[in-house]
C-alpha cells in the first residue's frame, strides 16, 4: 500500500541522509494517514543524529504526526521525550531557537491529554526544563506560543503537576513578566496572552491560590490597557477567581479595579451591538464589578468614591446590559440603611422605579427585572423609606408583574411586596382585598416546583395579615372594618395555605402561621358566618388544621423557642372557644400533645 512504501522510503532516505522531502511529505498529510503505521521508530534514529536544521525538520514531522491519540501513545517513550527536553533545554542559545521551536511543539503535543507522557518528563525532571523556558526573553511569536504550548498541556495535568511547578518557581517567573509587560508601552499583548493561561491553569488546578497584590495590580493596569479583547478576557476572568475572596475585593476596589472596567466598558459599549466577543467581554466585566461590591469593605469604600456617579450614570444607558450593572451595582450599595436613606433622597430610587415601570410585562429582560426588584427590595427596608417609596408608586408598578412566571423574578417580586407591606396597615389591607393577588399567591404557594416561590408566597399573604390586622392580637379595640380580611379568608385555598404553613420547615415561617391564624380566629372565631359570611371553622377542619398542629408539635417539639409555643398556645386557646374545633383538635390529641413539649415540661419542674 502507499503507507507502506511511505515507510519504505523514509528508512531508505535516513540511508542516503536526504530527507527533507519526505518529511516534509508527512508534516503536510492528514494525521490519520498513517494511524496504522508506527513511525515512531524511525523519526526518533533521524531525531538522535544530523544536523540542527534536519532534527529541527524531524521535531516538526513528529508534532505533526503526534496530533492523534494512537500516534501519541506511540512517542510516549522515554527515549523521544528524553532527547526532546535535551533541545528544549537549549533555549538560552539564539542559534538553537528553531530547533527549541519545534521540540516544543513535539512535545507539547505528545503530553496533549497524556498522563503517561508527563509522567515521564516528571521522572526525568523535565519540568525543570519546561519553567526555565519562562526565563528565556526572546518574543518572537512562535517561540511564545510553542512555549506557552508545551507548559500549559504539561500543568493541565492537575494538582500535584502544578504544586510542583509552584515549587519550580512558575509563578514568581510569571509575575516578574506579566509585571515588566505591564509597564511597557505599547503592551507586548502577544506575550501577555501566551502568559496569562498558565495563570488560569493553576488557578484551576491549585486550591486556594492567591495572586500577590502586585500581580493583581499587573491584570489591573492590563485590563486597562488593553486593545485586545482576548487578552481583556483574560484577566477579567483571572481577576474574578481573586476576587472570590473579601480581602482581595476591598484592594482591587482600592487599586481602581471598578473605575477601570466602567472606562473599558464605556470604550466598548459600541463594539457590543455588533461584536459576540466584545459582548462577552462586557458581560464578563459587568460581573466583576458585582462581584466586588458584593464584600462588604469594597462595598463602603467605593460608595465614597465618584465610582457610586458612574454606576448611577449607568441607569440612563441604552444597553440593557449597562443599565442591569448599574441596578445591581445600586443593589449592593443599598445594604446599609444609611445607604438606603440616602438613595430615596437623592432621587435614584425614582429613577429605579421608572425604569421598573417600563420592564414590568412579560416581554421584558428577565435579568433587568430581577436586579431592579433586588434593589428596591433592599430600599424599601428602612422604615423612614417605605412610605416614600408607596407614595412614589412602588405597588401600581409591582402588580402588573404578578403576569410574570419566571420563578427567580416572581420569588424577588414577593420578597418586594413583603419588605414593602412591613408595618404598613392601610396598604396591607388593600392588598388583602386585592383578589387577583391573593388568588396568585395561594396558586404559588400551591407551586411545588420552586421552594423559594413557595415560601415566599406563603410568608407574604401571613405578613398581609399581620399587618392589615396588628392591633388584633393586643386586644385592642379591634378595626371595625373586616371587609379586606372577609375578601381573603372567602379566597379559595387561601386558609387551607396558612393552615398547611404550619409545618414549613422553617422556624420563622411556622411562627408566621400561628400569629396569621391567631388574627383570623380573633376577628371571625365565634362569631356566626352568616354575619360576617366567612364560616371559619369550617374551613380550618376542611384544612385538617388539628392534623397539621399535631404534625407540628410531633416534628418540631424539640426545637421550639419560647415565642413559638406561645404563639402556639394562644392558638389553641382561641381554637378552643369552638365547639366543633373542640371537637375537631380532640380527635388528633392536641391537648395531650401540647402538655409533651419539653419547653413547658421545663417551667412546670421549676
Amino acid at each position: 500500500s502507499a503507507v507502506e512504501s511511505l515507510v519504505k522510503e523514509l528508512k531508505r532516505a535516513s540511508l542516503d541522509g536526504d530527507t527533507s522531502p519526505i518529511l516534509a511529505k508527512i508534516s503536510a498529510a492528514d494525521p490519520k494517514t498513517y494511524e496504522e503505521v508506527d513511525l515512531a521508530e524511525p523519526l526518533h534514529s533521524l531525531l538522535a543524529s544530523g544536523s540542527d536544521s534536519n532534527r529541527a525538520q524531524v521535531a516538526k514531522c513528529i508534532a505533526d504526526v503526534a496530533k492523534t491519540p494512537a500516534q501519541r501513545k506511540r512517542f510516549t517513550t522515554t527515549t523521544t521525550i528524553d532527547l526532546l527536553l535535551k533541545f528544549i533545554s537549549l533555549a538560552n542559545q539564539p542559534d538553537k531557537i528553531p530547533l527549541v521551536t519545534q521540540s516544543c511543539r513535539a512535545l507539547g503535543n505528545i503530553c496533549y491529554l497524556n498522563d503517561d507522557a508527563r509522567s515521564i518528563i516528571g521522572e526525568l525532571k523535565g519540568d525543570a526544563v519546561l519553567m526555565k523556558l519562562l526565563d528565556v526573553a526572546l518574543e518572537e511569536e512562535q517561540f511564545l506560543k510553542v512555549r506557552c504550548g508545551v507548559i500549559s498541556n504539561f500543568i493541565l495535568g492537575g494538582e500535584e503537576i502544578s504544586k510542583r511547578a509552584l515549587e519550580l518557581g512558575m509563578m514568581e517567573k510569571l509575575e516578574a513578566t506579566t509585571e515588566a509587560a505591564a509597564k511597557r508601552t505599547p503592551l507586548p499583548e502577544e506575550l501577555l496572552l501566551n502568559t496569562l493561561p498558565h495563570l488560569s491553569i493553576l488557578t484551576e488546578n491549585v486550591p486556594d491560590l492567591k495572586f500577590s497584590a502586585r500581580l493583581n495590580q499587573s491584570l489591573v493596569r492590563v485590563l486597562g490597557a488593553s486593545t485586545n479583547a482576548d487578552l481583556g478576557e483574560l484577566c477579567l476572568e483571572l481577576l474574578h477567581y481573586q476576587a472570590e475572596y473579601d480581602d482581595v475585593k476591598v484592594v482591587l476596589a482600592k487599586d481602581g479595579l471598578c473605575e477601570t472596567i466602567y472606562r473599558l466598558l464605556e470604550k466598548y459599549k459600541t463594539l457590543a451591538s455588533s461584536s459576540s466577543d466584545a459582548r462577552a467581554l462586557m458581560k464578563s466585566a459587568c460581573d466583576l464589578i458585582v462581584l466586588i461590591l458584593t464584600g462588604d469593605d469594597s462595598m463602603n469604600y467605593l460608595y465614597g468614591t465618584p465610582f457610586l456617579a458612574n454606576m448611577e450614570a449607568w441607569l440612563e444607558a441604552t444597553d440593557v446590559d449597562l443599565v442591569t450593572t448599574g441596578v445591581l451595582a445600586l443593589g449592593n450599595f443599598a445594604r446599609t440603611d444609611s445607604h438606603c436613606i440616602d438613595m430615596v433622597k437623592r432621587s435614584v430610587m425614582a429613577k429605579l422605579l421608572a425604569i421598573l415601570a417600563k420592564n414590568n410585562t412579560t416581554s421584558d429582560d428577565v435579568n433587568l427585572q430581577h436586579a431592579l426588584l433586588s434593589t428596591l427590595r433592599n430600599l424599601v427596608i428602612p422604615k423612614v423609606n417605605k412610605m416614600a417609596v408607596i407614595e412614589a408608586g412602588l405597588v401600581e408598578i409591582l402588580l402588573p408583574m404578578l403576569e410574570i412566571h419566571t420563578p427567580w423574578v416572581v420569588f424577588k417580586l414577593l420578597g418586594t411586596l413583603r419588605m414593602t407591606v412591613d408595618g404598613q396597615e392601610k396598604l396591607a389591607l388593600e392588598l388583602l382585598a386585592n383578589d387577583k393577588l391573593i388568588r396568585q399567591l395561594v396558586a404559588w404557594s400551591n407551586s411545588t416546583d420552586y421552594a423559594g416561590v413557595t415560601g415566599e408566597s406563603l410568608r407574604l399573604m401571613a405578613w398581609l395579615v399581620k399587618h392589615a390586622y396588628a392591633v388584633q392580637r393586643h386586644e385592642a379595640a379591634p378595626v371595625a372594618d373586616h371587609t379586606s380580611l372577609a375578601c381573603f379568608a372567602r379566597t379559595e385555598g387561601a386558609i387551607e395555605s396558612m393552615v398547611r404553613m404550619l409545618t414549613s420547615q422553617h422556624l420563622v415561617m411556622q411562627n408566621e402561621s400561628l400569629i396569621a391564624l391567631s388574627i383570623l380566629l380573633i376577628v371571625f372565631g365565634g362569631r356566626n358566618a352568616a354575619e360576617t359570611s366567612v364560616d371559619l371553622e369550617g374551613l380550618l377542619v376542611a384544612a385538617n388544621v388539628g392534623g397539621r398542629l399535631a404534625e407540628l408539635i410531633s416534628t418540631r417539639a424539640d426545637t421550639m423557642t419560647k415565642e413559638i409555643v406561645e404563639n402556639l398556645q394562644a392558638l389553641v386557646k382561641l381554637l378552643r372557644k369552638s365547639d366543633v374545633l373542640v371537637k375537631h383538635m380532640a380527635q388528633h390529641n392536641i391537648d395531650e400533645l401540647v402538655k409533651s413539649i419539653p419547653i413547658l415540661v421545663e417551667y412546670c419542674t421549676l
